[in-house]
């Protein structure tokens, strides 16, 4: 059975208690990246507003963003440090519309009337039975690959195993990838194991750690750093392999956020925060899909800046999110932060990326 994308159903503005709500009301900024009290946070969910009597959804939402007016009277979503004199500022703390704001939540729900109100094994964890889970992504990613926008959030260990690094450089190359976001260390070690076959000291296949080894991931970002630039890197070391190679060869934008931990780092990582953080956000704001692969931190830094919706071709679609760790703590990290809408997997992220390889090609 073909993917369907699941309908979005509108909140019915014309009952109450929208149709008696006022408008929301407006504060005007006064001060560069200062919001006005009680101003209103956004959530992950789809957001309204009342605007001269008509009821406005948010555009290109983000968790923890501010919602302004725009002249031409969209609502954007602004982060605190980007707010400007001037800025028509939404405020209100209330989500039921009587405020002018409503925020809503069931937008794509489904009624389960099978479902028990007492069950065993309800939360997900190491014991969970992911089948569905894997048949459900693999449907979702052969429609997305032409019709959406997937972004891959990972972490090192993607590329510690021989056989997984030649599994997520087969979907990029097939075209199961639109942007990747990652650190340092995940484009060092992919490129280590293109040089050496090491990731970090051991190799890929046999785990065996070579002498001198420990200094291979070093040497990879000092070559990198005297060639000015990955693709020049790639280009004097023949490198022909690999996640990093697999991004440049099929043009899909591969951002590096630098950490206080970095080596180096690598000519394009990014250390400005905030640098960074935009970067990520030009593909979160656009992404369908996204798949977070064993790195916590990375994981939850874009889990919050991406909305449980987005608009493409003019309908509100829901965007989906995947986190993969062996570890539970770090899958239930997202839902702590408030990025309610994902679907978790404990399970090694090496045997998971190599399940998805088999089974989409």
């Amino acid at each position: 059975m073909s993917f369907q994308l699941p309908n979005y159903k509108q909140p019915n503005f014309d009952q109450e208690p929208f149709l008696s709500a006022p408008d929301a009301r407006i504060v005007v900024v006064a001060i560069d990246g200062v919001a006005p009290e009680h101003y209103h946070a956004l959530s992950i969910y789809p957001e309204y507003y009342k605007i001269k009597g008509q009821w406005i959804l948010a555009s290109e939402s983000r968790m923890d963003g501010v919602p302004v007016l725009k002249t031409d009277g969209t609502i954007q979503v602004v982060e605190f440090r980007n707010l400007s004199v001037g800025d028509k500022v939404i405020v209100g703390r209330s989500e039921d519309g009587h405020e002018g704001i409503y925020i809503y939540a069931k937008g794509f729900c489904v009624n389960d009337t099978n479902s028990e109100v007492f069950a065993f094994r309800s939360g997900r964890s190491r014991e969970t039975a992911y089948s569905i889970d894997y048949d459900q992504l693999y449907e979702l990613l052969n429609h997305e690959k032409d019709n959406g926008y997937i972004v891959w959030v990972l972490g090192p260990a993607v590329v510690f195993d021989y056989d997984s690094r030649q599994a997520l450089s087969a979907l990029i190359a097939r075209g199961y990838a639109h942007a990747i976001l990652a650190g340092n260390a995940m484009a060092t070690h992919d490129l280590e194991a293109a040089l050496f076959g090491t990731a970090l000291g051991q190799n890929t296949y046999n785990q065996q750690s070579p002498p001198n080894a420990h200094y291979h991931h070093l040497d990879v970002i000092n070559k990198a750093r005297e060639a000015g630039s990955l693709k020049l890197l790639l280009e004097k070391e023949a490198i022909q392999e690999g996640v990093v190679y697999s991004a440049y060869i099929n043009n899909v934008p591969l951002v590096l956020a630098g950490s206080i931990r970095d080596d180096g780092p690598l000519p394009p990582v990014i250390a400005d925060v905030y640098q960074a953080q935009d970067e990520m956000r030009k593909h979160t704001r656009k992404a369908t899909t996204i798949i977070c692969l064993a790195t916590q931190l990375h994981t939850i830094a874009a889990g919050n800046m991406t909305p449980a919706y987005t608009r493409r071709n003019g309908e509100i679609r829901p965007v989906y999110i995947y986190c993969v760790d062996i570890a539970e703590f770090a899958v239930n990290k997202l839902k702590d932060r408030g990025s309610l809408e994902v679907t978790t997997l404990v399970t090694n992220v090496q045997d998971f990326l190599v399940h998805l390889k088999n089974n989409l090609m």
